[in-house]
């Protein structure tokens, strides 16, 4: 760490060496072994008993000035980053934290702000050359998932630095300040956060970071979207009665995915958790709504803010609230809420939870489904369902959740109008699509196709029969006002094709036939480099004369495109 005056700008050497020490050092640090953290937070109190403020004061210089610099080079961001670890290893003694909340506070939150406005993003393997190997990569058909240090380790550090100085140092006042005079943006970006799992472990120090604004949880789109269901009284099937006679309107299928604990052993899925609710407490409401009497502990509020963090994924609430609020989150095995309201700094490796629905499609959610998809007539041979006696290709599904999801479907199942309550609804698409389509009703995310070895294995029969059900989602999409879902399906879409010429050629038919004309030119541009022998191959014989037309003429394109490269 005393190295830190000593990183020459171009010694690459020195400063990966450094990097590494330095990880290593913070590692141990913040240990969950306790010996571990213990003996070398004590090796370091006695290493830095000498000229620790000075270099602890260089540290913050460098950080404030390479931050308000527009465009740095690798080696200049690599020594932002052993400056950040070092304030981070520093933040874990006693000794400095006061030192670092005076002189370092406004420069960690101004720093974490200049972040999200980058255009860049700088992920650890890109100079770790240490751990850049063949095994650490995609091999074969395994897929390696992102490092907990997420795609940028500088919004990484930076909000594990702040999360620590907030936490030893109580900075709520500054943190608040910084709100006003920014207009919310440091809360705003704090947020997005919160929501991209690309990130990886940022998240949760940018969750901890937002428990001093009084917001507890991870926020999201499909969150928020979930949430408008809270206030509306359509499609209840369950109401909370709690001792005073209160009542509280709840969506069952929302439940099941999100808080079991909440219903009755017999309605919730198989779980070892403790259910709020009891087996002989529920009763009759209504024609399809059920009562469930909750115990005298639970109160008015604190299932109120409970509920919002189950149909939203997050809550708002002040200090003096969290201890009653608390328990009744234990109680509900909402581990994450439990973590954030006790105020605890993140622990490397913790799991972020996602927004997901996902669950209620499991044989417990599907029980109290009140509407069918259908989709096209497929041939799956031997296909059944263990609810019904349909043979059609079909999904059982929850209104609430499609409504939230879909405005097509909230405005149609809203309407009042005969369609509204129909029990089966018919999509156009194929089985495939189908299942692709409701997995992203219930946790907005898309199932991508295989990729690597995977998909280049594959014959281009197989990889068109992956990539049909997204052009098709693409073309639904269209017509449902699902943007989110079209733009998906593009980023699905588009890579596929640069993979496999004779692809390109078959989707390019698929496409024209649904009018996906952006799927269209693409996959004739990418076809265009191998014109000639596509059509010497007699590949292009089953495309429609003007799409014929549209490869050739996106072919002379990329010849004009070729020939002129030299001369400029």
């Amino acid at each position: 760490m005393r190295k830190g005056r000593q990183l020459f700008l171009y010694d690459v050497t020195l400063i990966s060496r450094t990097e590494a020490a330095i990880r290593a050092v913070l590692m141990m640090i913040f240990s969950p072994c306790k010996f571990i953290a213990s003996t070398a937070r004590s090796i370091l109190s006695v290493v830095l008993e000498t000229h620790s403020e000075e270099y602890l004061e260089y540290s913050i210089h460098m950080i404030r000035s390479k931050s308000t610099r527009e465009n740095l080079m690798m080696l200049e961001l690599l020594q932002l980053v052993i400056h950040l670890m070092s304030l981070t290893c520093y933040l874990a003694l006693p000794l400095y934290q006061s030192f670092i909340a005076r002189k370092g506070a406004s420069t960690m939150i101004d720093f974490v702000k200049r972040c999200f406005s980058r255009p860049y993003s700088l992920a650890r393997k890109k100079y770790a050359v240490h751990i850049v190997n063949n095994f650490n990569e995609r091999a074969c058909c395994w897929a390696f998932s992102e490092d907990w240090e997420g795609r940028d380790i500088l919004v990484f550090y930076g909000l594990w630095g702040l999360a620590k100085l907030i936490h030893h140092c109580e900075a709520k006042d500054l943190l608040a300040l910084h709100k006003e005079e920014t207009g919310g943006q440091l809360f705003t970006k704090l947020s997005e956060i919160c929501s991209d799992p690309s990130v990886g472990g940022a998240r949760w120090f940018a969750a901890y970071i937002l428990t001093y604004f009084g917001l507890f949880g991870f926020p999201s789109k499909f969150g928020e979207m979930v949430g408008k269901a809270r206030r509306c009284d359509d499609f209840v099937d369950i109401q909370l009665t709690l001792a005073d006679g209160e009542k509280l309107s709840v969506h069952r299928s929302v439940l099941i995915a999100r808080c079991p604990s909440l219903l009755p052993p017999k309605d919730s899925p198989p779980t070892d958790s403790y259910s709020v609710a009891s087996m002989d407490s529920e009763e009759p409401c209504g024609k399809s709504c059920r009562e469930l009497n909750l115990s005298s502990l639970v109160g008015h509020s604190e299932l109120e803010k409970v509920l919002d963090y189950v149909y939203m994924g997050c809550l708002h609430t002040e200090e003096d609230m969290l201890k009653s609020l608390k328990p009744l989150s234990q109680s509900c095995g909402l581990q994450p809420l439990t973590y954030l309201l006790s105020k605890r700094i993140p622990k490397w490796g913790m799991p972020v939870p996602n927004f997901d629905l996902s669950p209620a499609l499991g044989l417990g959610g599907q029980r109290f489904s009140d509407i069918i998809l259908e989709s096209k007539t497929a041939d799956l041979v031997n296909w059944t369902c263990t609810l019904c006696s349909s043979l059609v290709p079909h999904v059982h599904l929850h209104r609430v959740i499609l409504c939230a999801s879909c405005d097509y479907f909230r405005a149609m199942l809203q309407s009042g109008m005969l369609e509204s309550h129909s029990q089966v609804v018919k999509v156009p698409i194929s089985w495939a699509a189908l299942q692709k389509l409701v997995k992203w009703f219930y946790s907005f995310e898309l199932p991508r196709p295989p990729f690597d070895c995977v998909w280049q294995n594959m014959g281009t029969e197989d990889k068109l029969k992956n990539l049909e059900p997204f052009i098709e989602l693409s073309w639904l999409s269209e017509f449902w006002f699902l943007d989110e879902l079209h733009e998906e399906c593009s980023r699905t879409i588009l890579p596929c094709l640069d993979s496999d010429s004779k692809l390109s050629v078959k989707a390019l038919q698929h496409a024209a036939d649904l009018s996906q004309w952006k799927i269209v030119e693409a996959a004739a541009d990418r076809a265009a480099g191998s014109f000639r022998q596509l059509n010497e191959a007699g590949a292009l014989e089953s495309l429609d004369d003007a799409l014929v037309e549209m490869v050739r003429a996106a072919s002379v394109r990329l010849s004009q495109a070729g020939s002129e490269g030299p001369c400029e």
